[in-house]
Formats: structure tokens, sequence, C-alpha cells
């Protein structure tokens, strides 16, 4: 028999509150084409998008993340001291270590939460989420911040006609904490490791620290490769993440799929045959793609407009870089 006492957590889990931040600058399409031969219709056109926000130089990955997590914070109800882990997905902090979640717990006022990085691309916040989850259940802590934030705008290729137009910044983050009946359903996630050369870096930080290449490391993608593997095989994620949940497409209120392009979004809605109702958010026109920033900050600016309500059911489904994916049901704020 088993010396070890067992874990006692809360029964359940929920989202209590979300915040999001946005740089000050807006950069439309005409920015962009300074660099590249395109227009404003053929961006349009191929990924919605009509602006993004990009950071300046105080608008670190930290500082976004300090803003966001404290409006989450205050949505939620709680202190920063009844923090007891935070969660940070990003690809765009350059510090290998120490992790930036340490130094965003310590500002905020948190009491020496246990802090840590992912690295999960797009998908990010899809697996903070389930950790959060896990750790509320479990017991390893009662309230967990996670945060999405990237600074994409540092680690894309202007001169790159295929991604120049689609990377903005920005920072997204929620409170998890206790519930008494579920509020986070089942995650279906997976990687599709074979797949990892269609959305990569141009090259290791190495190559630029030795001097072997004279252009600052960015993001590619092969488009049409990962346009047609989010379409296809991320709807089929979606409707797993549906029938875990144990509810179907009409049971929904609310669609926040990854802020990735338009297109996708259009293409996910037909395929899951989502009713009319249901409202879809299309963050990605003003923001542009934020990575693991987009799905929190698509949920708080459909919350601040009141294209959805608190305790509306809601799909949330993230895929990217690696190839990852993580989609679950919740419940909103």
């Amino acid at each position: 028999m088993s010396k070890i006492r067992p874990s006692k957590g809360a029964p359940y889990a929920r989202i209590l509150g979300v915040g999001g931040y946005r740089p000050t600058r807006v950069v439309p399409n005409e920015v962009i084409l300074e660099k590249i031969d395109s227009s404003d219709e053929w961006i349009r056109s191929r990924s919605g998008i009509e602006t993004r926000h990009w950071a300046s130089d105080e608008e670190t990955v930290a500082a976004m993340s300090i803003e966001a997590s404290g409006k989450a914070i205050a949505d939620a109800g709680i202190s920063a001291e009844q923090i007891g882990g935070v969660i940070v997905s990003t690809v765009s902090h350059f510090k290998q270590t120490p992790a930036v979640a340490t130094e965003i717990a310590d500002k905020l006022g948190t009491a020496k939460a246990a802090a840590f990085d992912i690295s999960a691309g797009c998908a990010g916040f899809g697996y903070g989420l389930t950790l959060a989850k896990g750790m509320i259940v479990e017991g390893s802590a009662e309230y967990v911040l996670v945060i999405g934030v990237e600074r994409l705008s540092d680690l894309t290729d202007l001169e790159d006609r295929a991604t120049a137009f689609l990377f903005g910044d920005g920072a997204g983050a929620v409170v998890v904490g206790p519930a008494k009946e579920p509020g986070i359903g089942p995650t279906v996630w997976g990687s599709e490791g074979d797949k990892s050369e269609t959305i990569k870096q141009t090259v290791p930080w190495t190559d630029y620290r030795t001097g072997e290449v004279d252009k600052f490391p960015a993001i590619t993608q092969e488009g049409q490769a990962v346009f047609r593997w989010a379409v296809f095989e991320m709807a089929k994620v979606a409707q797993q993440a549906l029938d875990a949940a144990g509810i179907s497409s009409d049971d929904l209120d609310v669609f926040i799929p990854h802020q990735a392009n338009e297109r996708i979004i259009d293409s996910m809605v037909k395929t899951l045959k989502l009713p009319e109702h249901v409202t879809v958010a299309r963050d990605v026109r003003t923001t542009g793609n934020t990575s693991a920033a987009s799905i929190p900050l698509a949920m708080e600016r459909l919350l601040a407009t009141g294209e959805a309500k608190s305790g509306d059911t809601a799909l949330v489904i993230g895929f990217g870089a690696g190839l990852v994916y993580a989609a679950t049901v919740v419940t909103l704020p």
C-alpha cells in the first residue's frame, strides 16, 4: 500500500477572468507594402488582415504580459497574492533562461507562485490552459494565470512576401480557478512532427551568432501546406473536442479558433457546419496573427464588445508550428 497522501484539489476548473493588451502602434497594410510587391486587396483577400499592432521597445514580452494579466486578475475578482501558478506561452522571449514567467510572477506581486514558460507556438494557450486545469484539480494551486504573449514583429522578415503581412504583437491572459461544475472540457491535443518543416524559424540562433548568416532569424512557412492541414485536419480535431465535451455544434454559443487567417476560419466554420447563431471570432482582421496570444485576445475582445457574454459555451482551438494543436470547450468568464 502506498504511503503517499493523495492530492486534493477542486472538483473542476474554469476560466474566471480574461485580459488583453495590444501595443499602441497600429500598422496598416500600406506600411507592409513598402517592402513587398503586393497590394492591400491581395493581403485582405488572402488573410483578412487589415491592420496589426507592433510593439515599441518599451512594450516588451514581460511588460505586455503584466498589463494583460492585471486586467485578467481584476476581472476574476481576486488578488495577485492568490495566484499559485504562472504559465507563459511564447516563442518570442529571446532569453533562453530564466523563464519570463518568473519576472512576471514577481512584478505582479504573487506569493512566490510556480512560474514557467512553454513553447507550443500557436497552440500554446490551449497547452497552458490544460496544464492550469490539471494544477487546480490536482491541488497544487488554487488559481493559475495563463498568458499567451508574442512580439512576432521581431521574427518577421519584412521582405518575405508570403509572411510579412501576417504577424502582430500582443498579450492575452486568463485566470483559471476552482469551479463546482465543469468549465473546461477534455483537451484534444497532439503533434505531427513529420510536418515540422512547414512552419519554422529560418535558421538556428547559433548560425546567426557565429556569423554564418547575416540576417536575423525569422518565421517562415509553406502557406498552402499549412492551409490544407489547418482546414481539413483541425476541423476534425475541433469536432473531437466537441464530442469529448459531450456537446454538439448546436450547443455552442461561440467559436474562437487561432487567429491565423480568415480564410482558414471561414473554411473551418463551413466544415464543422456551425449554426448561424454561433459567434465566430475574427480578431485577425485588426490584430493579425499573434500566435499564442491570439485566442485570449480574441476572447477578450468578444466579451468587451458584447458579441459574447459570460457563461457562453465556446469551442477554442489553436494550431501551428510543430505542428502542434490543442482544442477544448470552455465556459466564458
